[in-house]
């Protein structure tokens, strides 16, 4: 069978070559079984690192935001989020009211929102809300802090009692301590490789953990709307909530669609990440380290792809790399 599937492993070690990551995995999961593992390289670029196998852990960066969606799906369906146009001011009480004016919850999960925050942490507008798209951390924050003030517990506890001990995710934590099993993320190829540790394992920073395998259990999750082993884990709706598109209407009609963070393929879109022929509601988490989950129901896959260099493809190409990507698994599938 992995003769299917030579196309994208020559692409993924090409990539690997050209970006300078001393790591590489793709783990592809078709009807529930995994087809594909491919795991190459070291866990850093000095000699003497060890192998990547399917015990080695990357961080996954900003894929950490599909976590957080899952969270906030639960919030929503449980009634503590009462709707995604609620106004921002209805639950943050400490954010300046003027300037979230008419912010709603789905403007903050859709990256519509229109805030920044400076070096100093001075919070400030760039667009009026639901008139753009910019892809930045303070939604994240925010909406961190939410679900923290909601369950009185941080989202990666809160997933960890109702997803991750379930289903036996052992390999997905927010680390704080080095261990070997830990992947380095290269940030400068001239430079050894470093641990991208956190302070606290609330959610707030990017210091997820993740095996190759465990990241795409957590997409066939998703994909079979929370139903594995014969029990529904999450409820269905929680499910749909996450990965359904959530986006106002916004001016450009080329920029990306998202549901709870989640990149969403309603129609192709030049400006988004998933490629043109992606069929429609197929889904899509990436980090700037590397990782990229991607979903397509009609074709009832799930691929997880790992590297551990910061900043791929370099800034021109990055788009074209992402939906390259994309293209390809839909084409393998077709």
């Amino acid at each position: 069978m992995e003769s299917k599937y030579e196309k994208l492993i020559k692409w993924i070690e090409d990539i690997k070559v050209r970006n300078h990551s001393s790591a590489a995995a793709l783990l592809i999961l078709k009807d529930n079984k995994v087809v594909l593992e491919h795991y190459s390289g070291q866990h850093s670029n000095t000699e003497g690192a060890i192998p990547i196998t399917a015990n080695s852990r990357f961080n996954v960066a900003s894929s950490r935001k599909s976590y957080l969606g899952l969270a906030i799906a639960y919030a929503l369906y449980e009634g503590k989020i009462g709707s995604l146009d609620d106004l921002a001011t209805q639950y943050f009480h400490d954010y300046d009211d003027e300037l979230l004016a008419q912010t709603t919850i789905r403007h903050l999960v859709t990256h519509s929102h229109g805030l920044d925050e400076d070096e100093n942490g001075m919070v400030y507008r760039e667009f009026e809300p639901g008139e753009g798209w910019a892809y930045r951390g303070i939604n994240v924050k925010m909406m961190t802090q939410l679900v923290e003030k909601l369950y009185n517990k941080s989202f990666p506890q809160l997933l960890k009692e109702r997803v991750f001990a379930p289903l036996n995710f052992t390999r997905t934590a927010w680390e704080t301590v080095e261990h070997e099993n830990l992947v380095k993320v290269i940030v400068n190829p001239n430079k050894e490789g470093e641990y991208k540790l956190g302070s606290t394992n609330n959610g707030m920073e990017s210091n997820l953990y993740v095996t190759t395998k465990e990241f795409g259990y957590w997409g066939n999750l998703h994909l079979n709307k929370g139903y594995i082993n014969g029990k529904q884990v999450v409820p269905r709706e929680v499910i749909e909530l996450a990965t359904q598109v959530h986006s106002p209407p916004l001016i450009d009609q080329q920029l990306p669609r998202n549901g709870l963070f989640w990149f969403v393929q309603d129609i192709p879109r030049d400006k988004s990440e998933l490629g043109n022929r992606v069929p429609k509601g197929s889904y899509q988490i990436l980090g700037v380290t590397g990782p990229t989950l991607l979903v397509i129901p009609e074709h009832n896959i799930v691929v997880a792809k790992m590297y551990n260099k910061r900043y791929n493809y370099g800034n021109d190409n990055y788009l074209y790399y992402l939906k390259e990507f994309s293209n390809l698994v839909a084409d393998t599938f077709e």
